[in-house]
């Protein structure tokens, strides 16, 4: 039997920009244990597993090459751009069963909207290790749900961070996320995610971040809408519309290959 599985490129509209996930569509539920090999396959950040469950309804899955999570927003991205534009669902919005509740996808022209839980941030003391393993001196630290949120001074100081990734992978969370203010004309602020403990030294472009990263630069700069660039290597450009209790992520995406697995 064969396995349909594309690979996309998110947070962008110019391929082998953003963050490239893998989408695989399942006709039957997979155990847990296939998938995680899959991913580990696959060897890019996340794919995700859709299975159909009705008209419109899909349940999702995200594996890293190591672990399973329990958000990700740009292989959500990448499956909503793939059954549109590949499978041809005539959907116009699309509900999503996932570990992190339900998450719809629409469209807007080229974007994608991703309506995703926002997320709490509670500060906390600047640890030395954490400084250790960044190279730099942040000026605060918050603590989400499930990774940390360090805040610079200059964009130039998350630019040029270089981690140690064993060192970083010590400290308890999912992952570290680097922010300052932006530095370049229509960018609020920009990012770096580095999330070794997921097997991920640098994510390029992570949508599940600017749940985090929307609540506290909303707050900071009194907006509703931001524009936030991510720094890595690839780069990804995301939009973000805050919306309460939820966050609305904005972002574009290009398929890069059509295949299938041979289960």
């Amino acid at each position: 039997m064969n396995q349909s599985v594309y690979i996309v490129d998110a947070f962008t509209r110019r391929p082998y920009q953003g963050n490239p996930a893998a989408v695989c569509i399942l006709e039957q539920p997979a155990e847990k244990t296939w998938m995680q090999s899959v991913a580990t396959e696959m060897n890019l950040s996340d794919t995700a597993f859709l299975l159909p469950k009705e008209s419109g309804v899909w349940d999702l899955r995200w594996f890293t090459p190591k672990v399973e999570v329990m958000l990700c927003g740009h292989a959500t991205l990448a499956s909503a751009h793939i059954l549109w534009n590949e499978l041809g669902v005539e959907h116009e919005s699309l509900n999503f069963h996932s570990a992190s509740g339900l998450l719809v996808a629409t469209r807007q022209e080229e974007r994608i909207l991703l309506d995703f839980p926002i997320d709490q941030l509670s500060e906390i003391s600047i640890d030395p290790i954490l400084v250790e393993a960044l190279g730099e001196n942040p000026q605060a630290v918050f603590r989400g749900r499930e990774d940390l949120l360090v805040v610079f001074n200059t964009a130039n100081q998350v630019r040029a961070l270089n981690p140690d990734q064993a060192e970083l992978g010590k400290i308890s969370c999912r992952g570290v996320i680097a922010t300052a203010p932006g530095n370049e004309s229509g960018i609020d602020f920009i990012s770096r995610f580095f999330a070794p403990a997921l097997g991920i030294p640098e994510d390029p472009v992570t949508g599940s971040a600017h749940c985090t990263l929307a609540r506290y630069w909303g707050e900071q700069l009194d907006k509703n809408e931001l524009q936030a660039y991510q720094a890595s290597l690839r780069g990804g450009e995301i939009g973000i519309r805050l919306n309460g209790k939820r966050v609305t992520i904005l972002g574009e995406a290009v398929t890069i290959m059509a295949g299938a697995l041979y289960v």
